[in-house]
């Protein structure tokens, strides 16, 4: 009975059940579908973290160590901001749009943070800031809440929807690369799939 219990757990696939490859990145109107709902919501800090992804297009391991003085110049939030990456230990620069400035600004306000703080404190006593698990479930439910699979989107799905819009505006493949901090232009390539998406688009674009 034992050995083929054993067998039977031998023989089921790992991945049954889950949506294995790259998360997509998200397009613009769901974008909008999740912001208006925090904003509806009145959810500050769910809002800044929504967007500061998005503009960072940082790790989640990044983005949930950010502390309030890495996006902070003076009294004020940053236009650009520089940050070294924990996993490649590159340094990334980003941009923050006046929404997410707008945005981090009210959270900052409210939770009445200091410089040193953590951007997004945890809110489990055992743990000093976000983490990577408590992000990655608040994706879950602002994919949830535009109705999309939650299986099929991911925190890199926020990561990857700048970069990707960026490269379908000017096709500017070095320029993502930098972004995303890739020391490789075949690791941009392969993380934006673009040659599969250039293929679509071409196929839609050609009538026959």
């Amino acid at each position: 009975m034992y050995l083929l219990t054993y067998e039977a757990e031998k023989k089921t696939p790992w991945n049954k059940g889950k949506v294995v490859g790259q998360k997509p990145p998200f397009k613009l109107r769901e974008i909008w579908g999740i912001r208006i709902r925090l904003q509806m919501s009145k959810n500050l800090r769910e809002l800044a973290l929504f967007n500061l992804a998005i503009d960072s297009k940082l790790r989640g391991c990044d983005l949930v160590k950010l502390r309030v003085r890495d996006i902070l110049n003076g009294d004020q939030i940053a236009t650009r901001t520089i940050i070294m990456q924990q996993k490649t230990k590159h340094v990334v620069q980003f941009e923050l749009t006046e929404q997410t400035r707008l945005s981090i600004s009210r959270w900052l306000n409210h939770s009445k943070s200091l410089p040193h703080d953590y951007l997004f404190p945890s809110r489990i006593a055992t743990s000093s800031h976000l983490s990577t698990r408590q992000y990655s479930r608040l994706v879950a439910c602002w994919v949830k809440s535009i109705g999309l699979d939650p299986l099929t989107y991911g925190t890199h799905s926020l990561r990857r929807t700048k970069a990707s819009l960026i490269y379908k505006r000017t096709k500017n493949l070095r320029a993502v690369q930098l972004l995303l901090g890739h020391t490789k232009l075949e690791s941009t390539v392969r993380y934006l799939g673009i040659e599969v998406e250039d293929a679509l688009e071409m196929a839609e674009q050609t009538e026959v």
